[in-house]
């Protein structure tokens, strides 16, 4: 009889909370107070791993490049670095065990073109000292009922999570500047390697769970459950200026609200399904709405499994893909090898399969997630019929001015049945990039203030 091992263990305890129904329970003191001592401050594994190639975290990275302004485009800290070694499609069974599905299916699929070049790995994840705190303080008042966080704010929500829905919350909350503009852009290439532009927009984002000003108590007294608020005003390409878009996650399922503004009717619609694999008008319907920074929206549709830590090959530290032109980092089938950069990092393997009586378009899914940052980093999607689909991806950068790794820089799939693939958040030849802002007011982020502002 095969001997049980932790990460079988855990995943039974997943299922078994799961099938139950009942809350997932905060942890004790003793196990939060692991944090900041043999777990980092968002509980991973601050040590090394045994042979030294995942080094110990010591803080992260949170020195800042001389002549940095805010919005402008952060340098590759490592630009003088080579590969340690390039995994490709003859050698990939010397890896394989570093490799998820999607990785292994693009190398089998575009053998001449697509590799995963390895650097040394940097833990660069860092934080503010309150976001630590919280974190701390979340441990042991979080809890999930049924699938809605309770009891947390300002951190990562369960940094010692029991169940794979826990760590998925831990994602979609993740750390990042509560208050920023992006300048969005979003590249759909056919099979044949024909680049259409889907969306060039100004995009404003706030995350009310991370105001700092708030404490715990006043907090949860004024809170209504929204985390996440996106407004996005499309000036390209030229068939979708005007349009735009204003979203409202809600930690609670089902809650979530988003409105689109129509040039056309010149008028906004509320949408009546937001999310999971409804087509998403910010990339012009490409995408499912639960792609979006790999993964996002509602967790009730699928039960999640955690499968076990693995060490893994991921994209880390990317600056490197936002220092050329799109023009010289989009190739016919994917990202430019030349402009990726993988480090070896220990991740969440989490399984999600849907729920009985529900549907998806991808019923099953696997998501990997930073161990440091808790970012979804990479996804392997099956469809209805059990074959391999689709391959998740993101590229997270180093940001010491905020300090964080902050999340999907870029995000997007490639679909290895039709050969087509997205990219969301080519920031390449964005004048203003990742913008940390004050906190913008409540009005921003309503129906009325983009109606206000439709173009034509």
């Amino acid at each position: 009889m095969k001997a049980i091992t932790k990460p079988m263990k855990v995943a039974l305890l997943s299922a078994l909370l799961t099938a139950a129904g009942v809350a997932s329970a905060a942890v004790s003191q003793q196990e939060a107070n692991r944090l900041g001592a043999d777990l980092t401050p968002f509980g991973a594994e601050k040590a090394a791993n045994a042979d030294g190639s995942i080094p110990a975290w010591t803080g992260g990275n949170t020195t800042v490049p001389a002549g940095f302004k805010n919005g402008g485009k952060r340098s590759d800290p490592y630009a003088d670095e080579q590969p340690l070694f390039v995994i490709t499609a003859a050698n990939m069974a010397q890896y394989e065990k570093g490799l998820s599905e999607g990785l292994k299916a693009m190398l089998k699929k575009y053998p001449d073109t697509f590799t995963v070049p390895v650097y040394k790995t940097h833990r660069t994840a860092a934080a503010p000292q309150w976001v630590y705190d919280n974190t701390k303080t979340n441990a042991v008042k979080a809890t999930l009922d049924g699938s809605e966080v309770k009891g947390a704010f300002g951190g990562i929500p369960f940094p010692i999570p029991q169940t794979g829905e826990q760590a998925m919350w831990n994602h979609l909350l993740a750390w990042r500047p509560a208050s920023h503009h992006v300048d969005v852009r979003g590249m759909q290439t056919t099979a044949s390697g024909q680049h259409v532009p889907t969306v060039l927009a100004s995009g404003d984002f706030q995350m009310p769970y991370y105001f700092q000003e708030s404490n715990y108590e006043e907090f949860m007294d004024d809170y209504e459950g929204v985390f996440w608020k996106i407004r996005l005003l499309n000036y390209g390409p030229a068939i979708r200026a005007g349009e735009a878009i204003v979203g409202h996650e809600n930690i609670q399922n089902g809650k979530g609200e988003t409105w689109v503004y129509f040039t056309g009717q010149r008028r906004v619609r509320k949408l009546p399904n937001s999310c999971c694999d409804t087509p998403t008008p910010a990339s012009a319907g490409i995408s499912m709405f639960d792609q979006t920074n790999v993964f996002n929206g509602r967790t009730d549709r699928f039960d999640w499994t955690i499968v076990g830590k693995q060490e893994m090959y991921i994209p880390y530290n990317n600056n490197r893909m936002f220092q050329r032109s799109s023009d010289e980092v989009l190739m016919d089938h994917h990202v430019n090898p030349e402009d990726m950069r993988y480090e070896k990092h220990r991740v969440w393997v989490i399984e999600a399969t849907v729920k009985e009586g529900q549907r998806h378009l991808a019923p099953k899914r696997r998501y990997y997630l930073d161990e440091d940052t808790w970012f979804a980093v990479l996804a392997d999607h099956w469809d209805a019929n059990g074959d391999f689909w689709q391959m998740g991806f993101s590229n997270p950068i180093t940001a010491p001015d905020i300090p964080a790794t902050l999340p999907p820089m870029s995000f997007g799939f490639y679909d290895l049945v039709s050969g087509a693939w997205y990219v969301d958040g080519l920031l390449n030849d964005s004048d203003e990039q990742y913008k940390v802002m004050e906190r913008y007011d409540d009005f921003t982020f309503t129906p009325e203030a983009m109606a206000g502002e439709g173009i034509r």
